[in-house]
């Protein structure tokens, strides 16, 4: 019975319009790695997340609605997890700002992701630091 309880859940991130999920900014050197439906990989760089999502870096934008893997490190843990590509917010001359929804992170994924920004986000609260919230 032990050994069926401690079988790994998906969780299912959902987005509340009420009531945005925190979001912090990744440190500078935070590189994630992006895996397309065909097998394709494409590095990127993370800049904000949140449970529900984040913000990446890329030199090209991939088209909105692709289903990705997304996997990045954060101080708390690796996370990775399937994710939606949204529209492509800003393109410039070092790349293109694409964010993305997490539609499914393995419950592991999920603690390590909520502890990583929740941590972050309570850390620079009692310093004061809200404009550079680094994970």
């Amino acid at each position: 019975m032990r050994a069926i309880l401690e079988i790994a859940m998906t969780h299912f991130p959902q987005t509340n319009s009420q009531n945005r999920a925190t979001r912090v900014k990744m440190e500078a050197t935070a590189s994630a790695l992006v895996q397309l439906e065909d097998g394709q990989r494409t590095k990127a760089r993370i800049q904000t997340v949140s449970v529900t999502g984040g913000l990446l870096r890329m030199a090209r934008a991939l088209q909105e609605g692709d289903f990705v893997e997304v996997a990045f490190q954060t101080q708390s843990g690796p996370v990775h997890g399937m994710a939606e590509m949204l529209h492509p917010r800003r393109i410039s001359a070092d790349g293109i700002l694409q964010p993305f929804r997490f539609i499914a992170l393995d419950d592991n994924d999920h603690k390590t992701l909520s502890f990583a920004v929740n941590s972050t986000s309570e850390r620079n609260f009692l310093l004061g630091n809200q404009s550079s919230r680094k994970v």
